[in-house]
């Protein structure tokens, strides 16, 4: 399992090494759940079902897939992903120097544009 999540830590780390940083942090965080459910029914269907070790067992929880994976736990990917895209982004500032910056819900020009927008109507009187 510990080679699992380093796979998981690596690959969701390299998001934004891949996309551009204006992209919103919330969709980081969707493509980072994706990356780690992907890698759990991987994973878990060689190691739980194919080797028989039966490490983990999603079977008793809603929407699961073989019991490899489910919809609460990527979920809870969802939030990890966050944790993991900002330490994976210091540590590479800490070594490379590009600090990051991260737009949460909405990107800076829209929200300068859309604030421009607003003084632009005019008012009831």
């Amino acid at each position: 399992m510990f080679i699992v999540g380093g796979i998981c830590f690596y690959l969701v780390g390299l998001i934004n090494e891949v996309i551009p940083w204006e992209m919103l942090l919330w969709k980081q965080c969707l493509i980072g759940a994706c990356i780690i459910t992907v890698v759990e029914f991987v994973s878990g269907y060689i190691i739980n079902l194919l080797l028989g070790q039966n490490v983990w067992d999603y079977s008793g929880l809603p929407f699961n897939i073989l019991g490899q994976v489910c919809l609460p736990f990527s979920i809870v990917w969802y939030f990890l992903s966050a944790v993991v895209i900002i330490v994976d982004d210091y540590l590479r500032y800490a070594m490379k120097g590009e600090k990051p910056h991260y737009t949460i819900f909405i990107h800076r020009k829209q929200a300068s544009s859309e604030a421009g927008h607003s003084r632009d109507k005019p008012g009831k009187t």
